[in-house]
């Protein structure tokens, strides 16, 4: 199934329609600031099963990372008592980076291990936003690939529904997409370390 939803103003009816679906374990494709991406509820253990399996991750452990709304949903999972952490976040957050930050104990529940660290994006988008919003928990997230290897990131909802059909239950044409993923930032050692440059530029 794939839906139009329109980025400056997303629908309320569509939003409610697919947080329908995630609420009953449904998997969806969705666009963000960066590339589209899939994702599922955080609580749908076997949907996040199924998206580790499909991109070739430990179903066990599988290294995935998880969008919310704003700050104050991320306190909620996360553990940051270095100030100049919270800063930087805040400074960049809604933005095009993948943050990793110390995990609470909400995270083992949510992925069966001891997770100690977290993927963590507040994408600036406004329709995944009011997906998160809508459904009151983060949602997994994780980049599509394209099998082309030249091209990386498919952009086009049509061409992405066209070869996601069958496995997500819903994709959300939120218009193109961009070709290149976000800048993924780690925040657990001694030293703020950029693990990927991508399209967000760290305003530290």
């Amino acid at each position: 199934m794939l839906i139009r939803i329109y980025n400056e103003n997303p629908n309320p009816k569509h939003i409610r329609q697919i947080v329908d679906l995630l609420e009953v374990g449904g998997i969806i494709i969705y666009p963000t600031d960066t590339v589209y991406a899939m994702g599922c509820d955080i609580l749908a253990t076997k949907s996040i099963e199924k998206i580790a399996r499909f991109k070739e991750l430990n179903p066990k452990n599988p290294d995935l990372s998880l969008i919310f709304h704003d700050m104050s949903q991320l306190s909620e999972y996360t553990i940051i008592r270095d100030n100049n952490i919270f800063k930087l976040l805040k400074r960049n957050l809604p933005g095009p980076f993948t943050f990793i930050v110390q995990a609470n104990n909400q995270i083992p529940k949510l992925f069966k291990n001891k997770k100690k660290t977290v993927g963590i994006r507040i994408p600036d988008n406004n329709i995944v936003l009011e997906l998160v919003k809508e459904l009151g928990r983060p949602i997994i997230t994780t980049s599509i690939h394209d099998p082309d290897e030249v091209i990386e990131y498919t952009t086009d909802p049509e061409l992405i529904h066209e070869k996601f059909n069958e496995f997500a239950d819903v994709i959300v044409d939120g218009g193109y997409g961009k070709n290149e993923a976000s800048t993924i930032v780690d925040c657990t050692g001694d030293e703020i370390e950029i693990l990927r440059q991508g399209l967000g530029v760290l305003e530290r």
